[in-house]
């Protein structure tokens, strides 16, 4: 198994890595900090990005959101970005780090990192409303996972 580390990833580096990684959303608008692993090479193998919280009622000022990882298909990526991201945040001063999994995700990086299922959310048809239309993206109707690091 190849060996892999953490790394300082700069916000264009992250989106662009997440663009051509993620199976089912583009890079997210904003973030407060990303991280990243590379293996022994150098070479990124995978980012997390760490923003607001999406859902104003987490918006609280003490919890932020793993908006977006994304890996190449490294082994134990996923899990090493996630535990990042909590000690990063915790570092940071925030009391809590959330993050959403989509129906046919199995959260096994999650539970690897330490992280709970905290509720389960269903299918939506959207954010397009009449007040405040919204381009579809391919993701609507699909029930999804909250989960919290601890």
């Amino acid at each position: 198994m190849e060996r892999l580390h953490l790394v300082p990833v700069r916000s264009r580096d992250a989106r662009a890595f997440v663009s051509m990684w993620h199976r089912h959303h583009a890079p997210p608008v904003g973030q407060i900090f990303a991280v990243g692993v590379a293996d022994g090479e150098g070479i990124l193998r995978g980012v997390a990005i760490v923003g607001r919280p999406i859902a104003r009622f987490f918006d609280d000022g003490q919890t932020l959101e793993v908006n977006r990882t994304a890996t190449d298909g490294a082994a134990n990526a996923n899990s090493m970005l996630y535990g990042a991201a909590w000690r990063a945040v915790k570092v940071l001063g925030y009391t809590r780090l959330i993050t959403y999994t989509q129906a046919g995700e199995s959260g096994a990086s999650l539970r690897a990192a330490g992280w709970r299922v905290i509720a389960q959310r269903p299918a939506k048809p959207g954010w397009d409303r009449p007040s405040r239309p919204r381009q579809l993206r391919g993701t609507e109707e699909i029930p999804r996972t909250l989960w919290e690091a601890s």
